[in-house]
């Protein structure tokens, strides 16, 4: 589970919740449910329309299974949205990107369309997830699983020796997956040199695509990831840096969902997921902070490529990325049936860009591959697509608030939980956020690793303090700090 804007100045780290603690953080849980109106159950006639369908979906012609598709998730996931296969070609590479197609068992008006669309997206809990779509799909019989044949939106994109692309199509097709791999074998394989064929050329390509992210001045900030996860009979709040396999691997959807925008702006139809750039008065700002924190900005670099350079376990750095962030606040979906939208690119891709590749986890994906597929095809987009499209930018916005808000929620609790104990003690901390004019910040301690609130006149930020934690209250899931 992502904290968004956290960040925690260690390698890997975690906090543990004993199992005899369990039940009161379950119910805690449980509370954030009800406090956010998550969805329950689904309902009746959705589980029996998923059942039905699961049993007839509309299969391609097409069929790919000769292609050895593989699945890179995290260990123990079910609901597997993309599977790939990777070839070098004359003059470049060739990448083979397996879709799970919703569409050939959600029928457009039908139960399982109408829950999905007051979901909108999966949303990840420490003692369960909540799915977009019932599990006999998403788990079952529409994910990518090992040694099972389903239909996908199969892209076919080509690349030249640099990794650019040179062109791209998708169509429906039938695929088989032969293994489910996790990041730490990819990056093991790697790393040893045992990796080939896919997994040779995933490190290959990847790298590449980062090289050219950071030409065109794309933004991938080097924040560690934060999650609550179930640990035996308790749970544990997890702190890690991304592996750079999860890196190469995201680059690959990166690179689809850049075909997606390309295909829908020349087709004059779609839904696109975009970002603005931020105002020059906040660049300047943030260049300012820069300077201050003794942040090295060169006046031709962008600051996708200040950014790569940094390390958050140095404070200054930690400081720099927290505050920077601003420049990075406003992503949206925007959809257009005419002529495209000025504000088409997404500032942190550096380029146009739409969400296709998880359509088990995210409503907008689903659309937006019907498009994608329709256009690719020489066909017009389906009438029931346009009507809904329309109308996704605001779905997507409120069922987004509302997976964040339960994210961060959970994370709150299990941090209060853990230091309801400790109120009076004092800890080794980094400032890491102020704002002008107000007193107080944010702080950031490493042991155990939590980021609060911090009250005090005139933080130092980027510098090392010693606080005093006041407040840990697991009913409000507020943890707070003073300067000590």
């Amino acid at each position: 589970m992502t904290r968004n804007g956290r960040l925690i100045a260690v390698p890997y780290t975690s906090i543990r919740v004993s199992g005899e603690s369990r039940p009161r953080l379950d119910d805690g849980f449980e509370r954030i449910r009800r406090e956010l109106k998550l969805p329950a159950e689904f309902p009746r006639a959705v589980i029996d329309e998923a059942e039905w369908v699961a049993e007839v979906p509309r299969l391609p012609g097409a069929d790919r299974t000769d292609l050895p598709f593989i699945t890179i998730d995290p260990p123990g996931s079910m609901d597997l949205d993309q599977a790939l296969h990777l070839e070098e070609r004359p003059g470049g590479y060739r990448v083979w990107y397996a879709i799970a197609d919703v569409g050939a068992f959600v029928r457009p008006d039908g139960a399982i369309d109408r829950e999905a669309r007051e979901r909108g997206e999966t949303v990840y809990l420490p003692d369960g997830r909540i799915p977009l779509h019932p599990p006999v799909l998403s788990e079952g019989a529409a994910s990518l699983l090992p040694g099972a044949t389903r239909p996908a939106a199969l892209w076919c994109i080509d690349l030249d020796a640099e990794g650019r692309t040179v062109g791209a199509d998708v169509t429906r097709a039938l695929v088989r997956s032969r293994e489910r791999l996790d990041y730490d074998y990819v990056q093991t394989a790697v790393e040893t040199g045992t990796a080939d064929g896919t997994l040779r050329l995933l490190a290959e390509i990847g790298r590449l695509r980062l090289e050219l992210e950071r030409a065109r001045g794309g933004v991938a900030l080097p924040t560690p990831e934060r999650r609550v996860v179930p640990d035996g009979d308790g749970y544990r709040v997890v702190v890690r840096r991304p592996l750079e396999s999860e890196a190469w691997n995201a680059q690959i959807s990166l690179l689809t969902g850049m075909a997606a925008a390309t295909m829908m702006l020349d087709a004059e139809i779609g839904l696109l997921r975009v970002l603005p750039p931020a105002p020059d008065a906040e660049v300047a700002r943030v260049r300012r902070m820069a300077d201050a924190l003794g942040v090295p900005w060169a006046s031709e670099d962008s600051y996708g490529e200040v950014v790569h350079a940094l390390d958050p376990a140095v404070p200054e750095h930690a400081a720099f990325l927290q505050e920077s962030m601003v420049l990075l606040r406003g992503a949206d979906y925007v959809a257009f049936n005419g002529e495209p939208p000025a504000e088409a690119a997404h500032a942190a891709v550096a380029a146009p860009y739409a969400h296709v590749t998880a359509p088990l986890r995210r409503l907008a994906d689903r659309y937006a591959t019907e498009v994608c597929l329709a256009i690719a095809a020489g066909e017009p987009v389906p009438d029931e697509v346009q009507r809904v499209m329309g109308g996704l930018p605001e779905r997507m916005r409120a069922t987004g608030r509302r997976a964040g808000a339960a994210e961060r929620a959970c994370v709150d609790l299990v941090e209060a939980f853990v230091l309801r104990e400790r109120v009076g003690q004092t800890f080794d901390a980094v400032v890491i956020d102020t704002e002008e004019g107000r007193p107080g910040g944010q702080v950031q301690i490493s042991d155990p690793p939590v980021v609060a609130r911090c009250d005090g006149e005139r933080l130092p930020l980027g510098e090392r303090v010693r606080v005093r934690l006041t407040r840990a209250d697991p009913a409000t899931r507020e943890v707070r700090f003073s300067l000590a």
